[in-house]
């Protein structure tokens, strides 16, 4: 049966983008990432599926291997493109949500 693709609701879509752009981080949980595009000064680009790795290694493993590249190639990153699995942010934050809403009435 082949794959139904859902257009989201424009509205909604709207609603979650100022959501995200409200959002500020000091840490990313790799749990909500998807892949990591790295730029270097040279112009070269490496991108890392993490996403597939998690299917390979435990996430403490990626995070070290992140934590040693990050620190190697310091002087070379000129931009780091993280993207997100936007669908579980989505999830978690909804379900976060009703579970405030629901114990704080």
């Amino acid at each position: 049966m082949p794959k139904r693709k859902v257009h989201p609701d424009p509205e909604t879509e709207e609603h979650w983008q100022e959501i995200f752009d409200s959002v500020e981080m000091d840490y990313l949980p790799l749990e909500y990432i998807d892949r990591i595009l790295i730029t270097f000064q040279d112009g070269s680009v490496w991108d890392i599926d993490i996403k597939d790795s998690k299917k390979k290694q435990p996430i403490e493993q990626i995070e070290d291997s992140l934590d040693q590249l990050f620190e190697e190639y310091d002087d070379n990153i000129e931009s780091i493109d993280f993207r997100l699995d936007l669908k579980r942010v989505q999830t978690d934050v909804s379900k976060r949500v009703y579970k405030f809403l629901k114990l704080n009435r």
